[in-house]
């Protein structure tokens, strides 16, 4: 290949060059001055990733590298964005020429130019998630698609499927079964669909956000000038975050330096946890077999933690099947092991967890440095309560607050009426819930919730005398649930239970993602099992926090932070919580049938750990409810069973019975 041109580091700028070696750790040292030849970079939480990904920018460009030269490819736009204004700063010289970006944005930018070898103009249309739902909703209702037994997915579902089908490479049949069951029927309609979606998309000059790596990689693969052109124009590439690249992009990249193999990979297998986005674990384990006479440099030495917590993370990660073996270390030796606290039930976990964070505050630790983690959004239900009866303000982030929730909101409302006969809007939401009954239906029966003799009686009596027969059909066993509803002897978990048997088949029509929401319903079954009444359960329930992320800023500033793992990676607080420790929630019971499946759920434990600096806490409960069984036994997490002695300080709260 030609060399890439000559150029002046100092033309423009300063003369001043940086201290690498004293500036950076050793292996630090080593990423940043190892310019050719492939690299993979397998940096530990809190190493100093960006850092390395800065220093090496500058020292490319301090040692005669055109910065039109140079890729830099990461996974948000903010974050080459910081890195190129930090490098620049080093160097004292604007680096608006390094070609910097995510991998959609740059394949768009070349098939806004080259687009025409695929037959594409280069004023194709690019579509959002919305507009692709649209699309899917005009084929859908224009084709004679014959709808075959069973439910059939909505287009924003459509539209996940298809962009799985691209991103991770899989058959229909295999992705149908293994993330979409409940559609497995209608597997073939789809796959007509989606044959008719991608040859519109070609007919119309329409392109979706997937179909940019697709093309992109197809531009590489099918056009040899074009590939050895833009090869030898980016003869340094840097990728962050490499465990969360898909097949796609790691293709791109194998494509893309085909010439030099000048590539630096930076990412850590142990924090690969996003194969629900089509990350693929596998493509930072094959980097060294991609490219031949890769150097391996591992950033071991961190900067968050202290050494006893690093200590149970290096031990979690050291079980997993497959990783580039590391061990984390700091030179924060000092501090408290992290806590195992085995409590009774689930409400002793989420008041235990509270009165330590009180005491973490009156100690000086300010709400925002602490944060709550856990697997799944529905475990934190019913902590937000007790934070709420405490007054601990918080933020959630990741997936939906308790009482956002429309499935949620919809379950309860039964309950609503059921305590309250002249709740309009519970009524207004359950009416329009039945087939049949619109806004001017519910409209008429909400008028005569003023009437000073209106009564629980006389509503069902309006609903099963109807002048629609087929109203009175539908309302038939909404009537009968009510009734039932106001039985005085029964518990709020068994008013619950006979709401959601009837809620259940609703939930179904409704949403697509149905097994996961009655996963969540299922779970405030276990709430609802510690009120004797229904009054004192809907009451606690009625204290709401902040309605939606938008609404972090009219917040208090300080805050306790609520967080699924998925949402806290890369960040980082004083002190952390990882609830719900327990076999069947972390790792989740849907995990344990595959193997790879199960690794990632030890990754994703590692990753939320390794979000603390000095506090640590794991909890599980011991006892919870069960809608089926009942009370049941819990087992702590595989991930934390026959922990080295002394790696953890274990206690244990009895159940209150």
């Amino acid at each position: 290949m030609s060399r890439p041109q000559a150029f002046d580091p100092d033309a423009g700028g300063s003369n001043r060059r940086l201290a690498y070696q004293q500036e950076l750790n050793p292996a630090q040292y080593e990423a940043v001055t190892l310019t050719e030849g492939p690299v993979l970079v397998i940096a530990g939480a809190g190493s100093g990733k960006t850092r390395t990904l800065v220093y090496r920018l500058a020292y490319l460009v301090e040692q005669g590298v055109a910065p039109w030269h140079i890729l830099l490819l990461t996974f948000t736009r903010k974050a080459s964005q910081e890195m190129l204004h930090r490098a620049s700063l080093l160097i004292d010289r604007p680096l608006h020429q390094v070609a910097g970006g995510t991998f959609h944005a740059v394949c768009h930018s070349w098939l806004r130019r080259y687009g025409h070898r695929l037959g594409y103009d280069s004023s194709f249309t690019l579509m959002d998630r919305h507009d692709q739902a649209d699309l899917v909703r005009m084929l859908r209702d224009r084709l004679p698609i014959q709808a075959g037994p069973g439910q059939f997915p909505r287009r924003e579902t459509l539209v996940q499927i298809f962009g799985a089908l691209i991103n991770k490479g899989l058959d229909l049949d295999v992705l149908m079964k293994s993330d979409y069951p409940q559609f497995a029927e209608q597997t073939t309609i789809i796959a007509d669909l989606f044959e008719h979606y991608r040859r519109h998309k070609k007919e119309h000059q329409l392109l979706d956000y997937d179909d940019l790596l697709l093309e992109g990689r197809r531009l590489l693969a099918e056009h040899d000038d074009l590939r050895l052109e833009l090869s030898q124009r980016y003869a340094y590439i840097m990728v962050d975050e490499y465990q969360d690249t898909n097949r796609l992009q790691a293709d791109i990249v194998r494509l893309l330096a085909f010439t030099h193999d000048n590539v630096m990979a930076v990412g850590d297998d142990s924090q690969s946890i996003y194969s629900f986005r089509g990350a693929n674990f596998r493509n930072i384990m094959d980097f060294p077999r991609l490219f031949p006479g890769t150097r391996i440099i591992k950033l071991e030495e961190n900067y968050r933690s202290t050494q006893p917590i690093l200590d149970l993370t290096n031990t979690i990660i050291a079980q997993a099947s497959e990783k580039y073996t590391k061990c984390l270390f700091t030179k924060k030796k000092q501090g408290p092991r992290p806590v195992l606290l085995q409590t009774g039930s689930e409400n002793e976990q989420s008041r235990l967890l509270c009165q330590t964070v009180a005491e973490l505050h009156r100690q000086g630790t300010p709400y925002r440095d602490m944060a709550v983690l856990f697997r799944a959004a529905y475990h934190s239900f019913d902590l937000e309560i007790e934070l709420l009866r405490e007054q601990i303000p918080f933020m959630k982030f990741g997936g939906f607050k308790f009482m956002e929730s429309a499935h949620i909101k919809d379950l309860l409302a039964y309950l609503r009426v059921a305590a309250n006969p002249r709740d309009s809007l519970s009524w207004n939401r359950l009416l329009q819930l039945v087939p049949g009954i619109g806004k001017k239906s519910a409209q008429k029966f909400l008028a005569q919730l003023h009437q000073d003799n209106f009564s629980l009686a006389s509503a069902l009596q309006w609903l099963t005398s109807h002048k629609s027969a087929k109203i009175r059909a539908a309302t038939e066993p909404l009537a009968e649930l009510l009734d039932q509803l106001q039985n005085p002897d029964l518990t709020p978990a068994s008013r619950l239970n006979l709401a959601l048997a009837y809620y259940e088949p609703i939930l179904k029509a409704h949403f697509d993602d149905y097994p996961k929401r009655f996963r969540d319903l299922e779970h405030l079954l276990t709430i609802t099992a510690r009120y004797r009444a229904l009054g004192d359960f809907l009451n606690d329930l009625t204290l709401e926090p902040p309605t939606s992320l938008a609404d972090v800023s009219a917040a208090p500033h300080d805050y306790l932070t609520l967080s699924t793992v998925h949402s806290a990676k890369g960040l980082e607080w004083e002190a952390v919580f990882i609830i719900w420790l327990a076999e069947g929630r972390f790792p989740s019971a849907y995990s344990q049938e595959r193997e790879e499946e199960l690794e990632e759920e030890r990754r994703l434990l590692y990753v939320a750990a390794t979000r603390a600096r000095r506090y640590l806490y794991l909890l599980y409960p011991t006892v919870s409810y069960n809608r089926y069984l009942g009370t049941t036994f819990n087992a702590v997490s595989r991930f934390l069973r026959d922990l080295p002695a002394g790696l953890v300080e274990a206690l244990q709260v009895e159940p209150a019975w």
